[in-house]
């Protein structure tokens, strides 16, 4: 996968790195669909535990979207295409803008170092997908909305009050630190903490843009599924459907 690079640990840690620093590390349609699979192997994996997730260089976090590629973001988020239980960590440095914002916004936890910056732009761009909405039931409503209408930088000491990160770290050193969380999360129950993390879930209110998602996900699965091929080639063959529930 050119666009992440992926290191499993002995521990139980995963780090995953978008590997494009030379766009600030922008999210480009395969960075995100690299993710997705990467995120689902790593679900998938008894072994695996707790995962870290970063961008390359010290410069960005992640920059949003890229432009020349445009991904669906959503494959990229926590809670949405990345369906995990296991606990997610965010490793921030630099800037941290749009689509980026967001994935750490829906991370289970988030370090950042000293020269993080944290910028949603869309109110100068003209353009929203509306995913940003959640973060007024993740942080204070009105520190929220500084970020979300404003558009304008906040930095990490700021983001830190207000609960966006959980830790700071010295410049270069947020990997580490959000290493050093993840290993203690590693040494803990697994099961209680999935269940936790499910039972959390529930309780964080969802914005309008992820419930989309969610049911939209439902619903493409129903109509890409056998089943459905199965219904309507019974119907054309005017017979009784067997149903195999895929």
């Amino acid at each position: 996968m050119g666009n992440i690079s992926v290191e499993h640990f002995e521990d139980g840690v995963s780090l995953f790195t978008i590997t494009r620093a030379q766009r600030r590390n922008a999210i480009s349609a395969q960075t995100a669909i690299d993710l997705q699979e990467a995120f689902a192997e790593f679900d998938a994996s008894p072994r695996r535990r707790v995962a870290v997730i970063t961008g390359a260089g010290n410069e960005a976090f992640s920059a949003g979207a890229d432009i020349d590629s445009m991904p669906e973001l959503w494959r990229c988020l926590p809670g949405l295409g990345i369906a995990t239980h296991k606990p997610i960590i965010a490793a921030v440095s630099g800037w941290c803008v749009g689509g980026g914002l967001v994935m750490t916004m829906m991370s289970d936890l988030a370090v950042a170092a000293e020269n993080a910056r944290f910028s949603y732009p869309e109110g100068r761009l003209g353009l929203t997908q509306g995913m940003i909405a959640g973060l007024a039931g993740r942080i204070p409503h009105k520190a929220a909305m500084e970020i979300i209408l404003l558009g304008k930088p906040m930095s990490a000491q700021r983001a830190y009050h207000v609960g966006l990160v959980n830790e700071l770290a010295p410049d270069g050193q947020h990997v580490q630190a959000a290493l050093e969380m993840a290993r203690h999360l590693a040494t803990l129950a697994p099961m209680v903490l999935r269940t936790l993390k499910k039972f959390v879930g529930q309780v964080v209110p969802s914005g309008p843009s992820e419930s989309f998602v969610r049911v939209n996900r439902e619903l493409q699965a129903i109509a890409q599924s056998d089943d459905y091929a199965e219904g309507v080639a019974a119907f054309r063959e005017k017979r009784a459907p067997v149903f195999a529930d895929r």
